[in-house]
């Protein structure tokens, strides 16, 4: 749902600054849509003291801002004056200085409390800061803060409405709680923002406030509306920059982040026990030798503590799932690398002995280009029809990418050429243009790609043995695909056309499938706000949709495989309905009459079904209830046979208060994440299930220190099913950590980890303890 997208994105941070004695900016002098939020140059050398509290001269003698509006649950009004929001800037020799005040009447009811990274979301009071120091409107910079000074941050992405949370910035920032609201003092470092070098366009800013008390509010100092194509496009001006640009951008940084790992092992398999103790050294290098120039580069890096993926019941389709990334050295300047379809999906470096990379930026073009060197021991995968291939990658390989784009005024145009090379197993080149045009309420995208493919996987002489890597002939492939979006006040609809033709194969992208032609449709009708009336009570909806969804899937032929075309993959028809009530609270559901084919020489089956969905933050200790279910008839795909079956996936937020936590300022968290997918036999039991649970607890001593502990099972099994007479099996995997965390400040870190992963049939285990320092120089 594209209206859902947008409310998560529109979860940004609540922003407070004292007004002192300087006048507010008269709102009937000016123009309040988009006033350019003013900026005032600090004295030459001066640093403002990041306490939170407002005090200093200059926050006294700062122009003043306080032009908000609201945004959600509903746009089009001016910001409550009883929750009045000020923003002041000023801009030092080498950063941005928000000062910001934010007036609540009912201070005791704001949310906040110490949690981790890059989760700060719309169940608490924060301040979101948007910054586009590229002025084009197509990305921005983004940091959210709640009232415990906890932050999220991260890059947007306009042309797909998607916020990527993996960037961290140094940013420094500091809250007091008042008695009528908080105040906020944030330092953005000009080092850490992306911009060209000469003749760029004017600075663009956003300021957020997030108010959960009041019925889910979120103001902010533009006019945004709802039906908007994605949450920048109505970004205001940076007033009175000035030549701070020029007087900055010759200004060199460069960051050596060295990182000691020492880890032992236990492990267990049919082998036996084997014990193993290791230490290694890794450095992370981060240069700008002026403003459009980046480089990066990583020599060992251990990756062994980013958090293992949430699990996902795929039910029992054959199709990869895209994961997200969460290694800082792939999400430099990610605007740039980004495509309607990953061309450079980082999941597929796993153990790199080292990395380079170069970022440039200019008025009207950028630029970025990389290189890896991949140990064996990763997976590639090779997209099909009616399924994905996975095959072990046994050997070392280098993958490397460079990608450009020049900006118009509405249209980019971009062009990239990848590679991913197997030594004497052969390589795979891909190269591709694409552009983008923006209008009024209109967006249009498009991407070509032609790659040429030498390295694949033929099965050993041994039998049961894994398929090697080897040099094959070179088969050719392309991939085409055309997006459009409309926008309008009573309507937002979707059109897209995507082939991947059979031979096409981008080792260093992500593609689940190929020898397909994917069309979809999605028509989506405004109707306003709406009252319902439930058991005697009235509920408001703030918006409400009615939506009509057309997919389909057929093949392409593949005389290689066989393949015919036109061959229906899938197809569905799924009208329904979206709405968003206060809280944060959004409800979707269709009714699905869909059709689907396991296999090229399986039937095409009837699968009709409902789905829906649920998200809220319903109460303060339960930040997040989110539910997406679908039940009725569904494909088995290995036995080529439809039964009565779902799907299911809850989240649960909790902000759990402890007595002994709460007395020394302690906080604690915790997400838990339920899954289950099945299909039913005619034994009065599933003949097939995948479920999964993961529970992730956080106490949080101080903002600087915290003990996380997870817990996860996955297991997936098949059983008789009466009809296919398949070879019942299962599997589990279960994974336990406990890590605890000390941050002296961005870039400097002592973590302390164990961990407990077992994978039952087969049965392996290992045991693992990790010392991990890592510290900028």
């Amino acid at each position: 749902m594209h209206s859902i997208s947008r409310l998560f994105h529109a979860a940004a941070v609540a922003a407070s600054l004292t007004a002192g004695v300087a006048p507010a900016i008269a709102q009937e002098q000016r123009n309040p849509a988009f006033a350019p939020l003013p900026a005032m140059l600090a004295e030459r050398g001066s640093s403002m003291r990041i306490d939170g509290a407002l005090d200093e001269e200059a926050w006294r003698t700062a122009p003043v801002f306080d032009a908000f509006h609201q945004f959600l649950p509903a746009d089009g009004k001016l910001a409550p004056a009883n929750l009045r929001t000020t923003v002041q800037l000023l801009i030092e020799d080498g950063a941005l200085v928000f000062g910001i005040r934010a007036w609540d009447d009912a201070p005791e009811q704001m949310l906040g409390t110490l949690t981790r990274r890059d989760k700060v979301g719309p169940d608490q009071d924060f301040i979101g800061v948007w910054l586009d120091p590229t002025g084009h409107g197509r990305a921005a910079q983004f940091v959210r803060v709640n009232i415990a000074g906890v932050f999220s941050d991260g890059m947007y992405r306009a042309d797909l409405d998607e916020m990527d949370l993996g960037p961290d910035f140094p940013i420094d920032v500091a809250v007091r709680r008042l008695p009528d609201g908080y105040s906020m003092e944030l330092r953005w470092p000009l080092a850490n923002l992306r911009f060209p070098y000469a003749d760029g366009k004017v600075w663009k800013v956003m300021i957020e406030r997030s108010v959960p008390h009041a019925d889910g509010l979120l103001l902010t100092s533009t006019p945004l509306k709802n039906g908007s194509l994605s949450h920048i496009a109505a970004l205001q001006e940076v007033g009175g920059m000035g030549d701070t640009v020029a007087a900055v951008r010759d200004r060199s940084f460069i960051e050596l982040k060295p990182e000691l790992t020492m880890r032992s092992n236990r492990d267990r398999d049919e082998n036996g026990r084997q014990h193993s103790n290791r230490g290694s050294v890794g450095l992370d290098i981060n240069a700008r030798p002026r403003a459009d120039w980046v480089f990066n580069a990583t020599l060992n890096p251990d990756f062994s503590q980013v958090e293992i993926d949430q699990p996902t019941a795929t039910g029992a389709s054959r199709i990869a799932l895209s994961l997200p990334e969460k290694r800082g050295f792939f999400l430099e300047s990610a605007d740039v690398l980004g495509l309607p379809l990953s061309a450079f999906y980082s999941r597929t470096v796993v153990d790199p002995e080292w990395g380079l990379r170069a970022t440039w930026r200019d008025a009207g073009a950028d630029a970025t280009a990389m290189s890896l060197r991949d140990q064996a021991g990763g997976v590639v995968l090779r997209g099909g029809a009616y399924e994905t291939a996975e095959y072990a990658q046994t050997r070392r390989t280098l993958a490397s990418m460079v990608r450009t784009r020049w900006h118009g005024e509405h249209s980019v145009l971009g062009a990239f050429v990848a590679q991913r090379g197997y030594g004497d197993a052969g390589s795979n080149e891909v190269a591709g243009v694409d552009g983008q045009w923006r209008g009024d309420g209109q967006q249009a995208l498009w991407l070509l790609m032609q790659s040429q493919t030498s390295a694949g996987f033929v099965a050993p002489h041994l039998a049961g043995s894994e398929p090697v890597s080897t040099r094959t002939s070179t088969r050719y492939g392309g991939y085409a695909l055309g997006k459009f979006t409309s926008s309008s006040e009573h309507w937002w609809n979707e059109f897209q056309l995507e082939a991947i033709s059979p031979g096409f194969v981008n080792d260093n992208g992500f593609v689940p499938q190929a020898g397909v032609l994917k069309s979809t449709v999605n028509l989506n009708r405004r109707l306003g706000a709406q009252t319902l009336a439930l058991a005697g009570t009235e509920l408001e909806l703030y918006e409400f949709e009615a939506h009509l969804g057309l997919n389909e899937t057929r093949t392409l032929a593949d005389t290689q495989l066989g393949q015919p075309a036109n061959q229906i993959v899938e197809r569905k028809l799924q009208p329904g309905i979206w709405f968003r009530a206060g809280r944060q609270t959004n409800l979707w559901a269709n009714l699905g009459f869909d059709q689907q084919r396991g296999k090229r020489t399986g039937m095409l089956h009837d699968v009709p079904a409902v789905h829906f969905g649920f998200e809220s933050s319903p109460l303060s200790w339960m930040s997040k209830f989110n539910a997406e279910v679908t039940l009725g008839r569904q494909l088995d795909v290995d036995a080529d046979r439809v039964g009565s079956g779902g799907n299911a996936i809850v989240d649960l937020g909790l902000r759990l208060p402890l007595p002994f936590a709460a007395t020394r300022g302690w906080s604690v968290e915790t997400d838990v994440r339920l899954n289950r997918a099945w299909v039913q036999g005619t034994l009065g039991k599933p003949a097939f299930v995948d479920r999964g649970w993961r529970a992730l607890g956080m106490l949080h001593f101080t903002a600087a220190d915290s003990v996380r502990l997870l817990a996860q099972n996955t297991a997936a099994a098949r059983q008789d099913d009466g009809i296919s007479a398949l070879e019942p099996w299962a599997e589990r995997q279960v994974h336990r950590s406990l890590l605890y965390r000390h941050l002296w400040r961005h870039g400097r870190s002592m973590s302390l980890g164990w961990s407990y992963d077992r994978t039952l049939a087969p049965e392996t285990s290992r045991k693992s303890l990790t010392v991990k320092m890592q510290w900028e120089v």
